[in-house]
C-alpha cells in the first residue's frame, strides 16, 4: 500500500469518526430533546420551549437572580422569590409542565396525586438522581444517594438508631446540648439583637456531634465545621461540559477536594481510636451513639448487616447534613413567626409550662406538646427545609395517565405544593397554626401529598421524629426562659442553599422572663 493510499485510509477513518461524533452531539443536543417534547405536548404537557445546549437554564438563573435582587416584604408569600420559575411556568403551563436543564428534560409535577403515585411507589420505578460532583463531595455514598439493597441495608440501620429506645436515649444529649446554648444567652445584654440562625447552627451541630459521636464529639464538631466550610463553596446554577471540569479545576474545586479528604481522614481517625478501644478491653462495646451502632454493623460477621468503613464515613456525613440543616432552619424559621405573631408565642409558653413547669423536658410531656406540633407543622408548611425533590426514570414509566419517556428527571417543588390555595385556601400564605388543630390528615382534607416537609412513602425522612424532638427541646426550654420579638434590623430573604435559608440570619430581641 502506497503512502497515499494509507493517507487516504486515515482519512476516510478519521472522517467516519467525526461524522459518528457529530451525529451523536446532534442526537444528544437536538434530537432526543425534541422528540420527548413532542412526545410530552402530544400528552398536553407544556413548557418553556427547549434552547439549544443550555435548555432554560439560563432562564432559570436569571429569574432566580431577579427575584432576590428585589426587597421583600414581611410576607410568607415566598413562592415567587424561591422558586420564580416554579411559580411563573404553573401559571402559564399548568400543574405539571416540562422543563429544561441543558440537555436533560425535567417534568415538574405540581398535581397532589401523582406526587404521591411518585414518591409512594416500591418497585423502583422512580430512582434518586444522581449526584453532581459538589453534592457527591459532602454526602458520598450515604443513605440519601443508595438503591437498592444497599439502601434498604442502611435504610433498617437507619430505622434502628432513630426509633425507640435509642432516640429516647439521645434525649440528655440535646438537652444538655440546649443548656449549651442557653448558658451563652445568659450573658447576653438585655435587649440586645441575636442572631439566632447562627445560634440554633451551634445547638444543632453539637447535637449532632454529641449523638453520633458521643465522647468523641469534639472531635466531631470540628469534622462538622469542615463539612459546612465545604458545603459553602461555590456551586452556582450552572452548566458543566464532562472532562473541561477536569482540565480547568478552579480554587474551590482544589479546595473541596483538599476538605473532603481532611473529612474523611477524621472520621476514620475517630474509628481507629474506637476500634482500639473496644479490642483492649478499655469499652465493653463500640457505644452506643450512631457511631457505635455503624462500628457494630461493620464488625459483623453477617454479610448481610455488614457495611465497609467508606460507607460508614459516608453515612457520618450524611447524618451530619440532613439533620443539622433540617433543624437548624426548622426552628429559626418557627423562632420568626412566633417574633411575629406573640399570641402563639404565649400559647406556647402555657404549655411548656403545664407540661414541665420550670423542669427540663421529658418523653412523656414531649410527646403531648399539641400546640407545639401545630406551629411546627405550620412552620414547616409555609418554609419547609426541603424546598423540592428530584426523581429520575430509567425506562419508559406510566405515571398517571401520563408516559414518561427514559432519562426524564421528575421535580416534585414542596413549596409549591405547600403555597398551593387551592389546597390550603385563600389563607395558605397566613401563618395559621390551628389549621393543625385535629391533626395533619384533616388539615390536608385526607390528601396527605399536599404537605410534605419530610416526604411520603419508603424513602420518608428517617430523622423525622429526631428533628422534631429536638426542637421541641430547644423551643421548650427557650420559652420556660425567654419571650423574643422581631428586630428592627432583620431583612427578609428566604433563599435556597440545600436547605431553605434565612440569606441574612434571623435577629430577635430577647426579654428575660
Amino acid at each position: 500500500m502506497s503512502s497515499l493510499d494509507g493517507l487516504v485510509v486515515t482519512v476516510s477513518i478519521s472522517l467516519c469518526f467525526l461524522v459518528a461524533l457529530i451525529f451523536k452531539i446532534f442526537h444528544k443536543i437536538w434530537w432526543t430533546p425534541i422528540r420527548v417534547q413532542k412526545l410530552m405536548a402530544s400528552q398536553g404537557i407544556r413548557g418553556p420551549p427547549y434552547r439549544l445546549i443550555d435548555g432554560n437554564a439560563k432562564e432559570v438563573s436569571n429569574m432566580c437572580k431577579e427575584a432576590i435582587s428585589r426587597p421583600l416584604d414581611l410576607s410568607h408569600n415566598i413562592l415567587p422569590v424561591v422558586l420564580p420559575h416554579v411559580h411563573a411556568w404553573t401559571k402559564i403551563y399548568g400543574k405539571n409542565y416540562l422543563q429544561w436543564h441543558g440537555t436533560r428534560a425535567e417534568l415538574v409535577v405540581t398535581e397532589a396525586e401523582l406526587c404521591k403515585e411518585i414518591l409512594s411507589n416500591k418497585d423502583g420505578f422512580y430512582l434518586k438522581p444522581k449526584f453532581r460532583a459538589y453534592a457527591k463531595k459532602i454526602f458520598g455514598n450515604g443513605l440519601p444517594q443508595l438503591e437498592g439493597e444497599k439502601w434498604a441495608k442502611s435504610r433498617k440501620l437507619a430505622n434502628h438508631a432513630f426509633h425507640g429506645q435509642n432516640l429516647k436515649n439521645m434525649i440528655p444529649d440535646m438537652i444538655a446540648s440546649a443548656e449549651t446554648m442557653l448558658r451563652r444567652w445568659k450573658s447576653h445584654e438585655e435587649g440586645k439583637e441575636m442572631e439566632v440562625y447562627e445560634e440554633f447552627r451551634l445547638f444543632t451541630s453539637e447535637v449532632i456531634a454529641r449523638t453520633a459521636f458521643g465522647s468523641s464529639y469534639v472531635e466531631g464538631k470540628n469534622i462538622f465545621d469542615m463539612l459546612m466550610k465545604l458545603s459553602l463553596l461555590k456551586n452556582d446554577f450552572k452548566l458543566k461540559f464532562p472532562g473541561f471540569s477536569k482540565l480547568f479545576r478552579t480554587s474551590d474545586d482544589i479546595e473541596s477536594d483538599r476538605l473532603e479528604k481532611e473529612i474523611r481522614d477524621s472520621i476514620k481517625g475517630i474509628v481507629k481510636k474506637r476500634e482500639d478501644k473496644a479490642m483492649n478491653g478499655e469499652e465493653e462495646s463500640f457505644g452506643s451513639d450512631f457511631l457505635g451502632l455503624l462500628l457494630k454493623a461493620h464488625h459483623d460477621t453477617n454479610d448481610i448487616q455488614w457495611i465497609s468503613v467508606d460507607d460508614l464515613v459516608d453515612e457520618c456525613k450524611s447524618f451530619y447534613f440532613v439533620g443539622q440543616e433540617t433543624s437548624n432552619t426548622l426552628l429559626s424559621w418557627t423562632v420568626l413567626l412566633l417574633a411575629l405573631h406573640t399570641d402563639w408565642q404565649e400559647k406556647a409558653r402555657k404549655e411548656v409550662l403545664q407540661l414541665f413547669g420550670k423542669q427540663t423536658p421529658n418523653p412523656d410531656g414531649l410527646a403531648k406538646l399539641k400546640t407545639m406540633s401545630m406551629i411546627f407543622n405550620e412552620s414547616l408548611r409555609l418554609y419547609s427545609p426541603a424546598v423540592s425533590v428530584t426523581r429520575r426514570v430509567e425506562k419508559d414509566v406510566r405515571l398517571g395517565k401520563l408516559i414518561v419517556p427514559a432519562n426524564v428527571e421528575l421535580i416534585i417543588p414542596y413549596l409549591a405544593l405547600h403555597h398551593e390555595p387551592e389546597s390550603w385556601g385563600q389563607d395558605a400564605q397566613l401563618f395559621k397554626p390551628e389549621r393543625f388543630s385535629e391533626g395533619v390528615a384533616k388539615a390536608t382534607n385526607n390528601n396527605i401529598a399536599t404537605f410534605l416537609p419530610f416526604g411520603m412513602g419508603p424513602r420518608i425522612c428517617v430523622g423525622l421524629n429526631f428533628a422534631t424532638i429536638e426542637a421541641k427541646i430547644a423551643l421548650s426550654m427557650i420559652r420556660q426562659r425567654y419571650s423574643f420579638t422581631l428586630s428592627p434590623g432583620y431583612v427578609h430573604m428566604p433563599l435556597k442553599h440545600m436547605t431553605l435559608r434565612p440569606q441574612h440570619g434571623v435577629q430577635v430581641m430577647l426579654h428575660s422572663l
